[in-house]
C-alpha cells in the first residue's frame, strides 16, 4: 500500500479536524506560556511533517494551550548546519537532524550510517531502540542538548544518477556525487574512489539540474517529495546506509517547562516517531513503482562486493578507531562482524 498524495491530503484533513475538536478547550486557555519553534529540513508533504502537525495539535490540547509548537519545515530557518547552531544557542527550541550531520558536534551520532552495515529495518530498530541508541543519546546529552528517546526514520539511502546505474563498486570510480556535510559520507565514497561533494540539502536539486554533480543518495521518500526524479535518470537500490533523525531540544528551553508539561511533550514526540516509522515503510513500499512511472530506471546491485571494497580500503578499521571499542562493539553486536 502506498502512502500516496491522497493519503497525505487525508492526513492533513484529519489533523485539521483534530485541531478543530480541540479548539474550544484551547480557546479557554490563556496565551501559550511556551511558544517554541520546531525546525526541520524536509518537505511539508513528508510523513515527518504530517506526524509533527498531529503531534503539535495533541501537545497543545493536552497542555491546555500552554505549549504551542510552531513547525518550520523545508529549511525555512536555514541550512542543517545553521539550524544546529541555532538549537545550541536557543534561536530555535526543537530540531530534527540526521545523526550523520549531528556528528560534526557529536562524533558517535553517525555510527548508524556506517556503510552497508544494517541489512534490514528489524536490525535497525533493535539497535537504535536498544543499546546502540542509548549510547548515542548519552553522547548527545554530554554535548549539552536534550534528545528524545525514539529516533525518527529517514530510511535506507539509495543512489541516483543522471549518467549511469551503479551496479558495483567500480561504477563509483570518478563519480561526482553530492553528499551531506558530514565526514562519514565523504570517507565512504572516497573509499569507492568516487568524487564526493558536500552540499546542503536545500541546494541539491539545483546542483543536479546544473550538473555540478552527476548523482546523489537519499531515501526514496525524499527522492519523491523533493522531486529529484525530474533531474535524475537512474536509481540504484544500494541501501548503503540507514539514516534517522534525532529529535533535539535546546536544554534551557526544555528545562524552562515544568516536568509535567515536558513529560506530555516527550510522550507525544516519541509516539509520533513510531507512527512516522510506519508511514515511511508504507511510503517506500509503493514508491519504487510510482517513481518508475515518472521515468526513473531501477536496478538492485549485490551488496557483498561493496562491503568487501570498504573492508579492503580500510574504511571499517578507520571508523572503528574513530568511534572507539565500546561504540563499535555495540554496532557489531547488532549487525555482525564488519572490520
Amino acid at each position: 500500500m502506498s502512502f500516496s498524495r491522497r493519503a497525505l491530503l487525508k492526513a492533513s484533513a484529519a489533523t485539521a479536524a483534530m485541531g478543530a475538536i480541540g479548539a474550544p478547550l484551547v480557546a479557554r486557555a490563556q496565551t501559550a506560556e511556551f511558544t517554541y519553534k520546531y525546525a526541520n529540513n524536509l518537505p511539508d508533504a513528508h510523513p515527518l511533517n504530517m506526524r509533527a502537525k498531529e503531534m503539535a495539535a495533541a501537545i497543545k490540547t493536552e497542555t491546555n494551550g500552554r505549549v504551542d509548537l510552531q513547525i518550520f519545515p523545508n529549511n525555512q530557518l536555514g541550512s542543517d548546519t545553521d539550524m544546529l547552531s541555532q538549537i545550541r544557542s536557543g534561536g530555535i527550541e526543537f530540531f530534527t537532524l540526521s545523526g550523520l550531520i549531528l556528528s560534526t558536534l557529536v562524533p558517535a551520532a553517525s555510527i548508524n550510517g556506517i556503510g552497508f552495515a544494517f541489512p534490514d529495518y528489524d536490525t535497525v530498530w533493535k539497535a537504535m531502540d536498544g543499546d546502540l541508541g542509548a549510547y548515542v543519546r548519552g553522547e548527545i546529552t554530554k554535548a549539552g542538548l536534550v534528545v528524545m528517546d525514539k529516533i525518527w526514520d529517514n530510511g535506507f539511502r539509495e543512489t541516483t544518477s543522471s549518467s549511469k546505474p551503479i551496479n558495483g563498486p567500480d561504477d563509483f570510480k570518478g563519480f561526482k556525487i553530492r553528499v551531506p556535510v558530514s565526514p562519514l559520507w565523504t570517507s565512504m565514497f572516497k573509499a569507492f574512489d568516487a568524487a564526493p561533494a558536500s552540499i546542503n540539502f536545500s541546494e541539491v536539486y539545483s546542483a543536479l539540474q546544473t550538473k555540478i554533480v552527476e548523482g546523489q543518495e537519499n531515501p526514496l521518500a525524499i527522492i519523491s517529495t523533493a522531486k529529484l526524479y525530474e533531474v535524475q535518470k537512474f536509481c540504484s537500490l544500494t541501501n548503503h546506509m540507514w539514516d534517522g533523525f534525532w529529535f533535539l531540544a535546546n536544554r534551557r528551553a526544555w528545562e524552562a517547562m515544568p516536568e509535567d508539561i515536558s513529560a506530555i511533550v516527550a510522550k507525544n514526540i516519541n509516539a509520533a516517531a513510531i507512527k512516522e516509522r510506519v508511514d515511511v515503510a508504507k511510503l517506500n513500499a509503493g514508491l519504487q513503482q510510482e517513481l518508475a512511472g515518472k521515468g526513473l530506471v531501477f536496478n538492485q546491485p549485490e551488496v557483498g562486493p561493496f562491503r568487501e571494497k570498504l573492508r579492503s580500503a580500510g574504511f571499517y578499521s578507520e571508523w572503528k578507531g574513530k568511534y572507539g571499542e565500546q561504540a563499535w562493539a555495540l554496532l557489531e553486536k547488532s549487525v555482525g562482524k564488519l572490520s
